[in-house]
């Protein structure tokens, strides 16, 4: 059986053990911390918005998630599950940002699994009746649509209107283009890929409704707490994302941290599940996770072959130039970046490098791989 680690207790491998060069991983350490991210340790500026990265402006509206200062640079490298590399405090539980929309990828299979929903490509609304998918925009987007962000769903949900995040285009920056937030036309669901977190935060609460438990607590459940994760990490909802169900008032989490909130973690934890997922779902002899839903997150976009089910991949090795194409990843701002290399059983979680670096510094830890 593979190598898993078990509670509070993780094998460590010399570099050269493990089919690795020693010098080439202290080169990609060290590239790491000459590339630290931008951004600034503490978030928020003396009115409380968001600071951001170094090119962008503040945030222009209410961040009504809570923010804690970011760490420092920190990441692990596992091969064969055991962990080869190591550098800074990868137990320090940080802001992950878009990371959090793999996570409901992962659950969004799990619902699948228990017969919550029938199928991915059925229209949400057969499944959701709250009213958010009953207009004659929105009443077509199934959960695939949404898992792949072409949905065009229309609305405002938690005081954000789904405009805000019209015209976004990661490949100006982390955040987006300068038009970002202006609104456009919009098109029939499945016909335009744009990342959107409004959508994705629609997408968390139909989850919410599927499960009818905080998602925190489903994941905890069926998978932290099975891979043996810390108690440390937290699922943040906004403040005002709460919502009555079966007579409970229950949070919604948001797939990122665009406006405060999402999911805080330690480089160790979010490593566990970069393994499970590197794994297809499996740990200690079960399928934690169906092995064929982690088949088919890595399915690319017809509109946007780089990305599949919120997750991003090596289509072309244009993510990761220099890395196989079979490798894929979950990122968020920042950088934050679980780093999947299955032809070479590498899972990477690296934490706050300069977004233009993060090509760079996992193709080192790849090519440290010894001929």
């Amino acid at each position: 059986m593979p190598y898993e680690p078990a509670p509070d207790d993780w094998k460590t491998m010399d570099p050269a053990a493990s089919g690795l060069r020693a010098d080439a991983l202290s080169a990609a350490i060290a590239y790491h911390r000459a590339h630290e991210s931008p951004w600034s340790r503490d978030f928020r500026t003396e009115s409380g918005r968001y600071i951001g990265v170094a090119d962008e402006p503040p945030a222009p509206d209410e961040v009504p998630g809570p923010v804690k200062p970011r760490g420092g640079p920190s990441g692990l490298l596992l091969r064969g599950g055991t962990i080869v590399a190591e550098w800074g405090d990868t137990s320090a539980v940080d802001m992950s940002f878009s990371v959090a929309k793999s996570y409901l990828a992962v659950l969004m299979g799990l619902a699948l699994e228990r017969g919550l929903v029938k199928s991915v490509d059925d229209p949400v609304r057969e499944t959701v009746a709250d009213g958010g998918f009953a207009s004659a925009q929105n009443r077509d987007i199934t959960w695939r649509h949404l898992l792949q962000q072409t949905s065009e769903w229309q609305g405002t949900l938690w005081g954000k209107p789904d405009t805000i995040d019209h015209n976004r285009d990661l490949g100006k920056s982390d955040l987006g283009r300068s038009d970002k937030g202006r609104a456009r036309p919009l098109r029939p669901p499945g016909t335009l890929w744009e990342y959107n977190d409004v959508r994705v935060n629609r997408l968390s609460l139909a989850l919410l409704h599927v499960f009818r438990e905080p998602l925190a607590e489903v994941l905890r459940t069926a998978v932290m707490d099975p891979i043996g994760a810390s108690a440390t990490w937290q699922w943040q909802p906004y403040r005002n994302a709460w919502i009555v169900l079966d007579g409970r008032l229950l949070p919604s989490v948001p797939g990122g941290s665009h406006w405060g909130g999402g999911l805080w973690m330690s480089t160790r934890d979010h490593a566990r599940f970069g393994l499970l997922v590197a794994r297809r779902g499996q740990w200690g002899g079960r399928a934690l996770v169906p092995p064929a839903w982690i088949d088919e997150i890595r399915q690319p976009c017809p509109l946007n072959p780089e990305y599949g089910l919120l997750w991003w991949l090596n289509t072309g090795t244009t993510q990761f130039p220099g890395t196989p194409a079979s490798c894929f990843a979950a990122r968020g701002a920042g950088s934050n970046v679980i780093f999947i290399d299955p032809e070479h059983d590498l899972v990477a979680v690296v934490r706050w490098i300069a977004r233009p670096h993060v090509g760079g510094l996992v193709r080192r830890l790849v090519e440290a791989v010894a001929a």
